[in-house]
């Protein structure tokens, strides 16, 4: 990790919070004897108190479920308003690793290359821990970007490279074309990021009149890509082993569920009692719905 990203990193988490959504993340904490809290999504971005944060909360210690992370929805009352939050909850040390991209996972560093905060840290050498793992998202997503991009681009010719194939890896809801929304409304957010993270990562590049080219080789590009490939085939799989998971931790899931779907593709679903009691099996007539949906559009 060089100084420059290491410092980008550090002034990134530390983007301003609602005194509301500090309050509801340390409460968290608290209960769960934390070593840091991470908060992302839209809310972070618009600084709204409505829909559901989104909350990364980081323990002590290298135990872990073999399926992680575990996932939970809690609420806080604040001021007459009711907050409500979805909440991941993994170690430190694991979320390091999968950040790094030395597990089988595609979830974390495609994630936290996103914006995020750090609400709290529990002292500075949790912090660093946490400034060190997304530096690590950012340098895993960066050295995938370059190897699925084009030979020259400019960053987001990389940057939407990488997102398209990362989305069609998992379950996803969110209508074709995500990857631009991404990067406009985070266009602050990765402006610059590529070349930093690339340089961290030691991949050498060109870049003349915004555009960049990685000299990756033909062997180093086959090795990132068989890398990617390796995680791409379990991908779907390991999303809907998590997703079954969260459904047995997850109170209030077919609303969430519920909600996201329309948010993002803006068909309606009723939350019936069937589906608020069996999510998973309400799943597959939802997904179908949203096919017909997406069909008549």
């Amino acid at each position: 990790m060089t100084e420059a990203l290491a410092n980008r990193i550090a002034a990134q988490l530390d983007a301003p919070i609602e005194t509301a959504v500090a309050d509801f993340a340390r409460s968290l904490a608290a209960k769960m004897d934390a070593q840091a809290v991470l908060f992302y999504g839209s809310n972070l971005r618009t600084r709204s108190l409505e829909g559901v944060l989104d909350f990364y909360i980081l323990l002590p210690g290298t135990d872990e479920p073999a399926i992680w992370p575990t996932v939970s929805y809690h609420e806080r009352e604040h001021e007459g308003q009711t907050l409500r939050a979805k909440v991941a909850v993994m170690t430190l040390a694991t979320f390091g690793e999968a950040a790094s991209g030395r597990l089988r996972d595609t979830t974390i560093w495609a994630r936290f290359v996103q914006p995020c905060a750090l609400i709290w840290a529990a002292d500075d050498a949790a912090r660093r821990d946490v400034i060190q793992a997304i530096s690590a998202a950012a340098q895993t997503a960066a050295k995938l970007a370059v190897a699925l991009g084009p030979v020259r681009g400019t960053a987001d010719d990389y940057w939407r490279a990488l997102f398209q194939a990362t989305y069609k890896a998992e379950f996803r809801v969110e209508k074709p074309g995500r990857e631009n929304d991404i990067l406009s409304v985070n266009a602050a957010h990765f402006d610059g990021l590529l070349p930093a993270a690339l340089e961290a990562q030691g991949i050498t590049f060109n870049q003349k009149a915004g555009q960049i080219a990685p000299e990756l080789g033909a062997a180093e590009r086959t090795e990132i890509l068989s890398w990617w490939r390796q995680r791409q085939r379990l991908g779907k799989p390991l999303n809907l082993v998590r997703l079954v998971k969260a459904s047995t931790t997850f109170e209030g899931a077919a609303r969430y569920a519920a909600w996201k779907v329309e948010r993002h593709t803006g068909m309606p679903v009723e939350v019936t009692p069937f589906r608020e009691k069996y999510p998973i099996l309400a799943a597959p007539g939802v997904l179908f719905s949203l096919w017909r949906h997406r069909r008549k559009r």
